[in-house]
């Protein structure tokens, strides 16, 4: 579950770097919806964040159809707009299924509601061929599981490091790939720490392997709460383990700047749950996007709508991978002005 204010969307970042489907959930009232999608909205920010952070299975839920007097007029007026927007983002509205609800009310949440006769359900497109529901329920049922990369080496980023009397130092996250198993040895950077892992848990149970997906807790000797941190990427020492980086290149999107931004340019980057002021040291060249063909070598200065590869400096290493590798952890937002102002792949 993640906030929809700006203040909050740090934490928006990181639940939904960890998520499979997310559940976009656009107010129907008057003025309320427009305000969401608007050029710098919090519905359009949301649904591009999803995007760039790897969740490609939406579902649009309607919400507040009661304000709206549940009149289908604005509910297709709704649909139409949203479906046209998440394509800009880069969703296939035909994948996606669209329900009215109200959650204060409980209409179309887990039964089908009464308030809306002209509704007849929504449809969407699956591998497996077109799957029809009424409900927001009946909506979550196909979406599909990813594959998980178990058999790439172990990444694991730190959510946060707990002390825990009796038991010592735990730190949480999620497993992005690899196996994390009792007994293996790993290595967290860029802390550059290594350590055994003594047992691993999800939710208060002793597991004998966590496996990618998994949100984890693991107990790890000698040592401290001090050494780790969120952001801290842990990977098994025989096998690829991670490494800090000093710099790297990456794909970047400008989405809404409302400048130029040129080298020199120092926002925050939030890349799996790092959260760390990055230095925009070069543009080396500017990109088509859909093409991805260079048609401008070192610009001065790129701007909303512009892609680019960048040198990036963080202010302190920080573990990040090339995108084909690692995906969870070759992605990454940029952070200015309480905004998301761009995207990147690594």
């Amino acid at each position: 579950i993640a906030p929809g204010h700006r203040d909050f969307i740090k934490n928006m970042i990181t639940g939904t770097s960890q998520a499979d489907c997310a559940i976009l959930i656009i107010a129907a009232g008057t003025g309320e919806f427009e305000a969401g999608i608007s050029k710098d909205g919090q519905t359009r920010e949301h649904a591009l964040l999803a995007y760039t952070l790897g969740v490609k299975q939406l579902i649009v839920a309607i919400n507040k159809m009661d304000t709206a007097k549940w009149a289908e007029a604005r509910y297709q007026e709704i649909i139409k707009e949203t479906s046209n927007f998440i394509k800009k983002v880069g969703y296939n509205p035909k994948t996606v299924a669209f329900v009215p609800i109200s959650g204060f009310n409980g209409d179309n949440m887990l039964q089908a509601s009464t308030n809306c006769p002209w509704y007849k359900g929504w449809e969407k497109e699956t591998k497996a061929g077109k799957t029809t529901g009424k409900t927001l329920l009946e909506a979550i049922d196909p979406i599909e599981p990813p594959k998980r990369p178990t058999d790439k080496p172990l990444r694991l980023p730190l959510q946060d490091v707990y002390k825990i009397g009796g038991i010592g130092t735990v730190p949480v996250g999620r497993i992005e790939t690899g196996v994390l198993k009792p007994g293996m040895v790993v290595t967290f950077a860029p802390s550059n720490v290594t350590t055994e892992v003594k047992s691993v848990e999800m939710h208060h149970e002793q597991l004998a392997e966590g496996v990618p997906g998994d949100n984890v807790g693991f107990n790890v000797k000698n040592v401290s709460v001090k050494d780790i941190r969120r952001g801290n990427v842990a990977g098994d020492t025989k096998n690829d383990p991670p490494q800090g980086a000093a710099s790297f290149d990456a794909q970047v999107i400008v989405l809404n700047h409302p400048g130029q931004v040129g080298a020199g340019y120092a926002p925050v980057l939030d890349c799996h749950t790092a959260h760390i002021a990055c230095k925009f040291a070069e543009i080396r060249e500017k990109i088509d996007r859909r093409t991805g063909k260079a048609v401008e070598e070192a610009p001065k200065f790129i701007k909303s709508g512009d892609s680019a590869i960048v040198k990036m400096v963080p202010s302190k290493p920080m573990c990040v991978e090339a995108f084909t590798d690692y995906p969870p952890l070759g992605r990454f937002a940029v952070r200015d002005m309480r905004q998301t102002v761009a995207v990147g792949v690594i």
